[in-house]
């Protein structure tokens, strides 16, 4: 098998569906399998999606796995992976679309660019805008940049602000979203599977990490386009957004990742930085009479599993 598609579902049965329609046109059943792995979803979604596979006629290319319980992202995704032994495998959300010739565009990427191990391609919203995807690693540093959201000191240290600048060209960035990505099949049998340990969040930028230590490149093709909702899938990223307080396994996540990568204190010191940044960013608020743009109860949320932060996030 060429390729496997993996695309998770939770409780996004129409979602995954119009992901299959603008499929359809873009595999190759002879080359290709598509897993939807349902996370215990509950809400009728596995009979929703088969019924709508067996309507159009995708079953030489598409099937349905139920998993019986919802182990996050990183664990739906293995058990897709597991499921077909193939070249290399795109993981997908379920809020995305795929343009035309993206599939095609990825795959001639990975073949003619053997040292990468992952490839991604340009996220775009239905109006074609290009969405923000490729990223530099988050870092101590990086915490006090994002709770301080000061020109001045971003500036100063640009080199740890996390979001990369949209690219027309292609690019190895450290790290790159995980809703639409190519892994190649050597890749996961050296660097493993996802870590589960992570519900939702800080995966991709781990797996990317660890992939990178291997030493594999991230190639990001702004060539290839595939659209994606943003948030369809969950609502953390638009709570977030609003400053709403995050479900518990994002900063359950964030702990993991500092630990994993910067020790202990390595945590220890990204939460300090960023009570720092928090403070500059408090103080501007007051004399400019501006609006909180950090999260509710962020201050202590940031400490999650401070004392066991290799503890599985929970949903």
């Amino acid at each position: 098998m060429q390729l496997a598609i993996v695309i998770l579902n939770y409780k996004t049965p129409q979602l995954v569906i119009d992901c299959l329609q603008s499929l359809c046109s873009e595999v190759d059943a002879t080359a290709h399998r598509v897993i939807v792995v349902d996370n215990d979803s509950n809400d009728g979604s596995v009979e929703i999606i088969q019924g709508a596979i067996a309507t159009h006629g995708w079953g030489t290319w598409a099937e349905v796995l139920a998993s019986k319980v919802n182990g996050g992202f990183s664990a739906g995704n293995n058990l897709g992976i597991q499921a077909v032994d193939a070249d290399a495998y795109l993981l997908l959300n379920s809020d995305t679309i795929i343009r035309p010739g993206a599939i095609a565009t990825l795959l001639k990427t990975l073949e003619e660019h053997p040292e990468a191990g992952i490839v991604s391609p340009r996220l775009e919203w239905p109006d074609a805008t290009p969405q923000i995807s490729c990223f530099r690693y988050h870092s101590p540093v990086s915490e006090l940049l994002n709770a301080a959201a000061t020109g001045p000191l971003t500036t100063l240290f640009r080199h740890y602000d996390v979001p990369l600048p949209v690219a027309e060209q292609p690019i190895t960035p450290e790290w790159t979203s995980f809703a639409c990505v190519l892994i190649r099949k050597e890749v996961i049998e050296k660097v493993g599977l996802m870590d589960k340990g992570y519900f939702m969040y800080y995966e991709d930028v781990d797996y990317c990490q660890r992939t990178r230590r291997m030493g594999w490149t991230i190639l990001h093709n702004p060539t290839a386009h595939v659209v994606h909702l943003r948030g369809g899938s969950g609502s953390t990223k638009s709570d977030v957004a609003q400053r709403k307080r995050p479900r518990p396994y994002l900063y359950a996540s964030r702990s993991r990742y500092f630990s994993k990568f910067y020790g202990p204190l390595g945590l220890w010191f990204a939460n300090i930085l960023w009570l720092l940044g928090r403070g500059i960013s408090f103080l501007r608020e007051i004399i400019g009479h501006k609006q909180p743009h950090t999260c509710q109860y962020a201050e202590q949320d940031i400490w999650t599993n401070w004392l066991n932060p290799l503890k599985p996030a929970d949903s």
